[in-house]
């Protein structure tokens, strides 16, 4: 009787005891509620792209939608313009960018194409962006050319820097610009056109100037005269022999040459005719004296 009237232990089962106590658990709750459906979604998901076919399904539509909003009217280039450069450099550019109008923007690689534009001889420097409009804009800055340079692959014009601009075919189509000749001629630009603008007051005569051994320059005239300039300071040894040029008219004899290499000991070179008419005078005075 005393058994059947016994009351059952309100106490929980270690089981369950321990269930509660997991769930008083905030780390064990985020994983039931967050942790456990994200892993079962990656599990389905997996399952499902681990099928070929589930793949590609994928894939295409991707696809299709990247095309469909690339193909869309306000992404689609519709011309290219260039500014800042020649119109011979505007067609060189035109033909090393073969590009098929209308275009999508998302199909232009603008830091390539900027690349395969700085590498024309005569752009210096070009910036490409779409602008409104969809237009493609190229600006450009060309390389000036500032002297010819002859050497063994002909006439070619450079810039201030010395940076090849291209080719000139005939001399006569660039009269304005000095010319230089010789190998290293291209490395010292620079110098050359101070020696130049030390020529002014010879500026009819002067046909060009030679880089000789690449240490030096010679300042050539008509006549087939010569300055041979030293290796330092030869802006100030030019302007000395124009000075004497001034004074004395030096550069109307009969010289072949005026050599300043050694700037201590100029000496003047003569024309054969020139040192035969000095000895001939020589010779004559030499003769009165004995008289």
């Amino acid at each position: 009787m005393s058994q059947m009237n016994a009351r059952p232990d309100p106490a929980p089962s270690r089981l369950k005891y321990r269930m509660e106590r997991l769930m008083l658990t905030p780390l064990f709750r985020l994983v039931l509620r967050f942790g456990l459906p994200c892993l079962l979604t990656f599990g389905i998901a997996s399952w499902w792209l681990s099928v070929d076919d589930n793949r590609m399904k994928i894939i295409d539509t991707y696809a299709d939608l990247r095309s469909q909003v690339e193909s869309r009217p306000e992404f689609m280039v519709n011309m290219m313009v260039v500014d800042g450069a020649s119109d011979i450099v505007a067609d060189g550019i035109r033909q090393i960018l073969p590009l098929d109008f209308p275009i999508s923007s998302f199909d232009l690689d603008l830091e390539v194409m900027r690349e395969t534009v700085v590498s024309l001889d005569p752009v210096k420097s070009a910036r490409l962006y779409v602008r409104q409009g969809n237009v493609l804009q190229v600006d450009v800055v060309e390389r000036i050319p500032v002297v010819l340079w002859r050497n063994e692959r002909g006439l070619q014009l450079l810039d201030n820097e010395g940076v090849l601009v291209g080719p000139a075919f005939v001399r006569a189509d660039w009269p304005e610009l000095p010319l230089i000749v010789g190998d290293g001629a291209d490395a010292h630009v620079t110098e050359a056109l101070d020696l130049v603008a030390a020529a002014e007051p010879l500026s009819s005569r002067l046909r060009g100037l030679v880089r000789m051994g690449e240490r030096r320059w010679d300042v050539v005239l008509d006549r087939d005269q010569r300055i041979l300039l030293p290796e330092t300071d030869a802006v100030q040894a030019l302007e000395r022999v124009i000075a004497m040029d001034q004074a004395v008219d030096m550069l109307e004899r009969d010289l072949v040459a005026v050599d300043l290499r050694l700037p201590n000991r100029p000496t003047l070179r003569m024309t054969d005719g020139a040192v035969q008419e000095l000895i001939r005078i020589r010779a004559i005075e030499a003769g009165e004296q004995r008289q």
